[in-house]
């Protein structure tokens, strides 16, 4: 079980939270205002907010441009994770990982089944790393964000989060970019 390391300090991260739906505006987007609260009142800072259509392509452009963003250490998408013809976040997303993170949809659907039982299965939760980005896709209720945000999230971008967090490993996370060369090896 985590536990809260008081004697390390807050490290807050700037998290960028993308709604994907057809249908929501900024105004009405319940499920990205609350990730937006959460993580806020938790200390880190809202790095951008933005609404895109399920198209592949345009997830792909936003997400890619936050990858590519010094300013953005952690990209948070709410919706578009189910299986209608419609939902193509994952299909948008991971393609880009360069690491994937199993361990954080199993957590999501252990979470998710305490509270909906089966019906976990209708998401497709999926998190990895791109560009030493860490990139979470939620599904787009309110509650499935409240238990991704309150559940996993939460602790494990919090770096005073013991035995180990996310925030502890951000520096080491494009170490095969600054990797030297093998002895012997040619350019």
């Amino acid at each position: 079980m985590s536990s809260i390391d008081d004697s390390r300090i807050f490290v807050p991260l700037n998290i960028a939270v993308l709604t994907v739906s057809d249908t929501r505006s900024l105004e009405d987007d319940k499920s990205g205002s609350i990730l937006a609260e959460r993580l806020t009142a938790a200390g880190h800072t809202l790095a951008a907010r933005e609404i895109v259509v399920d198209d592949v392509d345009a997830i792909r452009i936003i997400i890619k441009k936050w990858i590519a963003d010094a300013g953005v250490d952690v990209i948070i998408t709410t919706g578009g994770t189910g299986f209608t013809g419609r939902d193509v976040t994952p299909e948008a997303i991971e393609p880009l990982f360069e690491k994937r993170m199993d361990g954080f949809s199993i957590a999501f659907h252990m979470l998710s089944h305490a509270k909906i039982g089966t019906s976990t299965v209708q998401s497709r939760a999926t998190a990895g790393v791109a560009g030493a980005t860490f990139i979470f896709c939620l599904p787009g209720s309110p509650g499935a964000c409240r238990d991704g945000w309150d559940g996993i999230l939460a602790a494990q971008l919090d770096y005073r989060t013991r035995p180990c967090n996310f925030v502890e490993i951000m520096p080491r996370l494009d170490e095969h970019l600054r990797r030297p060369k093998a002895q012997g090896a040619t350019a």
